[in-house]
């Protein structure tokens, strides 16, 4: 029997951030970072929010930890806010759905993501970093209420972090359409999220800003698929390398993500297949799909400007292997390695990493 359910309120566009004023709040709570308010578009929010009492939590940071989740819920819980908002990328999303976990209070959560990658305004998931690992949490209880999809606040994004997001979507979407737990209603969702976003990461890197609203939706749809279908052994590998080393997530999923795609080929190639067709990729027979699907996500790594290996990336190989044995035991203890359609053991998990730590 399949499942699907998705209990958030998507609102997109131009301006939708005005949407926060009519959601009748007086006690606002913000969760974002230092940037956000040094720009002003958290008081941008606070004002489309029309709300009597205020207060913002701007410390979130990269890899939001445990103890900075424990300090916000404190701050949450005396507030005693009815309408919570989190403004900005993956990590401001995190720490404001564990806060809003742990807090138990009543209110309304809206999540405001600024970047098009995490697809966390939609999901049951929020990642907290603990002594340099990455520890999931997942809950339906994490998924917001309403998400605003706003273009306005796209429009000055980096060229990386365009780049670096954008593989999060496209990762995102190919790991829920081959998961284990995917079904035809996720499997649309992923099929459109990925095509959406392969086609049109070209020119909202090259700076075309139409295009963003789109890669933006491509997000959410991808969100959408992967908290019901699950992941995989990419994300698994990506949280336990980028709580070692800190590098971005969708910087290490698009290092990842080509050598994923051959180890799961045997099992996953038909849907594989089909996902390269959807994109544009073609290839009539299952293997040249495959193939073609592999080469495409290395012509755009390249085309975006991003590493191929974690060398590249700024990651000694000496480090790697250093630090091999705990970061296979993470990769392996992570719940999203549950979902890759090849059970995972210890060989593959080095087999990768032989494959993408490069040299100096």
């Amino acid at each position: 029997m399949e499942k699907f359910s998705c209990k958030t309120t998507i609102l997109s566009g131009a301006g939708a951030i005005c949407a926060l004023g009519e959601m009748k709040g007086t006690r606002l709570f913000l969760v974002t970072d230092p940037f956000f308010v040094k720009n002003g578009m958290a008081q941008r929010v606070l004002e489309a929010a029309k709300c009597s009492h205020t207060e913002i939590f701007d410390k979130v940071q990269p890899d939001p930890t445990v103890e900075l989740a424990a300090e916000g819920t404190a701050r949450l819980r005396d507030f005693e806010a009815d309408l919570l908002v989190a403004l900005g990328g993956g990590s401001a999303m995190d720490c404001a759905k564990a806060m809003a976990y742990f807090a138990k209070g009543n209110y309304k959560f809206v999540a405001i993501p600024t970047t098009s990658g995490s697809g966390s305004e939609v999901t049951d998931f929020a990642i907290l970093t603990h002594d340099k690992v990455k520890h999931p949490l997942v809950d339906p209880a994490l998924r917001p209420d309403t998400a605003i999809l706003d273009s306005d606040l796209l429009m000055e994004l980096p060229r990386s972090l365009i780049a670096d997001s954008g593989f999060d979507v496209l990762c995102h979407a190919l790991e829920a359409y081959v998961a284990k737990d995917a079904g035809a209603i996720s499997d649309l969702y992923a099929r459109e999220a990925f095509s959406s976003a392969y086609a049109s990461l070209p020119a909202s890197y090259a700076g075309r800003k139409e295009v963003r609203l789109k890669v933006h939706v491509a997000a959410t749809m991808a969100g959408m698929a992967f908290t019901q279908a699950g992941l995989g052994l990419c994300h698994a590998l990506s949280h336990s390398l980028g709580g070692m080393f800190h590098v971005p997530h969708g910087r290490l999923n698009a290092i990842l993500m080509p050598s994923i795609v051959s180890l799961n080929a045997n099992a996953a190639g038909k849907k594989y297949a089909e996902l390269a067709r959807a994109a544009g990729l073609g290839g009539s027979a299952e293997t040249i799909a495959v193939r073609n699907l592999k080469n495409g996500l290395v012509r755009l790594r390249r085309e975006l400007g991003l590493p191929e290996t974690l060398a590249q990336a700024g990651v000694p190989p000496r480090n790697v292997w250093a630090s091999a044995a705990q970061i296979v035991q993470a990769a392996l203890a992570d719940p999203c390695c549950a979902a890759n359609p090849v059970p995972v053991d210890d060989f593959m998990v080095r087999r990768i990493l032989e494959e993408v730590t490069g040299r100096v």
